[in-house]
This record gives structure tokens, sequence and C-alpha cells, in this order.
């Protein structure tokens, strides 16, 4: 099979021939139909600090997708059948620590990433532990079913905090960004803020209910927020980009009491934090990685299954053969979220708004 491999210990990636997988007992193979590039693939392509402590090639890469299982291991027979369309939990747990048995596997300290620890899905065809497989079995968009895994870190990062009543800001308007702020909305937040030095990517802010979207190497956030009523800072606030500057902007602008996720991921060696800021203002900063397994994965299905439109954020697709401008479009910032698709050999670039396949069909 073909399959987009970090072969080496340096930036880039390679398109390579690789053996078929063939489940383990516990397993599930499944033939890989679209992919979403996520934040950690561009890590690992780019062999950064983190990729670089984290990542041992060879791997094969990448963890959101949509399949359809072909092969099932002989202890999973009674769950997963062989046809069933799915997606699954990029974080393979241990099954027997204090977390994974107190319902609270998203915490456990061994789980391995799947395209990060374990080859993943950017390949036709994907080896994955059957407990961790989500079936969708509503009909659905194929391409919206590949983003399920991102969406889940939007819902994680989106009910950590309740911003039903509050003034939102959202510092990164990357794919989870805007998917966070679609949340948000329906959610019931105030007012949303959101910023980002991509006009392309604000202009999509926009779309998805943000109330203002503004480049903050053009305006000011402190003047900005207070134009729009917003004196006293902000009750809750989401950083999404991993950038420095993010983050001391966004605890610059939280009002006293007020409540931080942390999602986005530093390219660099770190970020410096204000720390005393953080003290006086009495700020509470959470973390979020992954999902809630598999609370989230229910919520997100509820809200797609209520109306969450996913389409706008969606906004380029290529075939795997095209990875290197796949991943070209995701650097430039220009692009909301991107989509390979494996389903079949093509060189053809296509662009949001053509025809895929939906509901289900392949």
């Amino acid at each position: 099979m073909k399959a987009l491999v970090k072969a080496s210990a340096a930036p880039g990636l390679s398109l390579e021939e690789v053996p078929d997988p063939r489940p383990a007992p516990d397993d599930v193979v499944v033939e890989v139909l679209y992919t979403g590039i996520c934040g950690t693939d561009v890590h690992i392509r780019n062999w950064d600090t983190w990729a670089r402590k984290t990542v041992s090639p060879p791997t094969i890469i990448g963890h959101e997708f949509v399949g359809r299982v072909v092969d099932v291991g002989a202890n999973a027979r009674a769950s997963v059948a062989v046809g069933a369309l799915v997606s699954a939990e990029g974080h393979l747990v241990c099954g027997r620590c204090r977390r994974c048995a107190s319902n609270a596997a998203h915490l456990c300290a061994s789980a391995q990433g799947l395209g990060i620890q374990r080859d993943g899905a950017f390949a036709q065809y994907v080896a994955i532990p059957a407990r961790n497989v989500w079936l969708h079995r509503a009909a659905l968009d194929l391409e919206h079913a590949a983003i399920f895994d991102p969406l889940g870190n939007a819902v994680h990062a989106a009910t950590t905090f309740s911003v039903a009543g509050e003034d939102l800001l959202v510092t990164g308007a990357g794919p989870v960004g805007l998917m966070a702020i679609a949340v948000a909305r329906r959610m019931g937040a105030k007012r949303i803020v959101v910023t980002d030095v991509s006009d392309y990517r604000l202009e999509l802010a926009r779309g998805l209910g943000a109330d203002l979207a503004l480049n903050p190497r053009v305006r000011a956030l402190e003047a900005a927020r207070r134009d729009i009523g917003i004196g006293e800072g902000f009750g809750v606030g989401w950083e999404m980009s991993g950038e420095a500057t993010a983050l001391d902007e966004l605890i610059r602008n939280m009002g006293h009491g007020g409540r931080v996720v942390a999602l986005g991921l530093p390219g660099g060696a770190g970020i410096h934090v204000d720390w005393s800021a953080v003290v006086f203002k009495m700020l509470t900063i959470q973390g979020v990685c992954g999902r809630q397994i598999f609370d989230t994965w229910h919520a997100m299905a509820a809200l797609v299954a209520d109306g969450l439109d996913l389409s706008s954020i969606i906004t380029h697709r290529f075939g795997f053969e095209d990875h290197e401008a796949a991943f070209e479009t995701v650097a430039s910032g220009q692009c909301g979220k991107v989509i390979l698709d494996w389903s079949r050999p093509h060189h053809r670039r296509a662009t949001h708004g053509e025809g895929h396949p939906a509901n289900g069909a392949y």
C-alpha cells in the first residue's frame, strides 16, 4: 500500500510503498477514505523540538480519518463488523492504570498517539485497536466524518469551562479554533472575539459567528475589545495557536477570575508566561489535549446530528499523491481544514465548493 512516512530524523515526509497491515487479535484494519491534516502532522513534518522529542522514525503519520473496516482480529469480531464506517480515537491508552480504571482514560500517562508512536492513518490501510473505533451510525458527509478527531478537540476545549453568557477570547483561528467558535456560538457565548494573523482565517471566523475577528498586528486587541464594551476583560479564553505572543496577549486581556483553556502546541523551545498576571488576576489555566474518551465523541456526534455545520471549515482538498502541496497550503495559513483523499488515485486539486461524496456515500 501507499503511505506517508516520516522516514528519517529530518524535516520532510515521503510517500512510500509499505506492507499492508494485518490485524492483531484485538485490532481491526480500516481502508482509509479521507484524512485531515492536523497541526501535529505539521510539527512532525517540520521536525521541530516537540517532534524530535516525541517521534521515532520511521513512522506512518496521521490520525484524523474516516474509512471502512476490511478485516477484524479474532477478539474483535463481536464489536466491529466488516464494512462498518468508522473513525478512531487517536489516543491508545493502557486500560490498566488508575486513570483508565476511573473513567478518565484521556489522562492516561502511558497513552500512545496514532500516527505518532504507532503507525497512523495517512495510508491506504490502517490497523487500530477495536476499542478505539468510533462507529458512524448516522449518515453524514464523509469529509466531516474524517475530521471528528479535531472536532473532538474543539468540543473538549469548549466544554471545559462554561461559556454561556460569557465574553470569550479565542487566540488562533486554525481549524480547531474555527470549530470551537461554531460550538461556542451554539453554547450561548455572549460575545466572541477571535485573533489571528491570517486574514483568510479571520474571514472564516466571522462566517462562523465571531462578533469581532481581528489581526493583532493591525489593530490592538485591548482597544478593540473596549470599543465593543468588554471593559473588564474576558471571562473565558481559549489559546489555540501555540504562539507565545498570543498567550501573552490573552493573559493581558483576561478579566479577574477568568478561565483559560490552553490547547495550542508550541513549535519552539517553550513559552514565557507572565506568571504575576496569572497570580494577581487569579486566573485558572487548564491544559486540554485530545478528547474525553468517549464522552466527547458522543457530544460531538449529537452536535452534528443537531445541525452543527462543518462545511465552511473544509476549504481545500488534495489527492494523497499531492501531499506536498497540501502541507504547503496548511503552512501558508490561507486555508481552513485541508483534506487528503485516499479513496482513489488522482492528481486534480479540488477546491472548496466542488462536489464530493456525502451522506455516507462511497
